[in-house]
């Protein structure tokens, strides 16, 4: 993703959030990430220590891992900072 339309996107997103949620509040993460353990385990460290729920899935044939991870933040702020620090783990697609 390039950077100018990853800054649109995240202006857009906080523009949503501020406008449909009351914050705190719980926010749900979901990732499609290559099934290789080391991605899936830097999601993981990605989130650690932060009261996070953090389930998986794998696809039908195992390419694939959903990551679903429910987590409570106290702003959009701190929703698109973890956006960003898992957008640069390699081939993980944000949904």
């Amino acid at each position: 993703m390039d950077t100018e339309k990853s800054e649109e996107f995240y202006k857009r997103l906080k523009k949503q959030l501020e406008e449909s949620t009351t914050w705190p509040s719980n926010y749900l993460y979901k990732f499609i990430v290559p099934t290789e353990e080391e991605k899936i385990s830097k999601i993981h460290q990605i989130f650690d220590n932060t009261g996070a729920v953090i389930e998986s899935k794998q696809s039908k044939k195992g390419t694939y891992t959903s990551v679903s991870i429910t987590v409570n933040r106290k702003n959009p702020d701190e929703v698109i900072q973890k956006y960003l620090e898992v957008s640069i783990i390699k081939g993980v697609i944000s949904l």
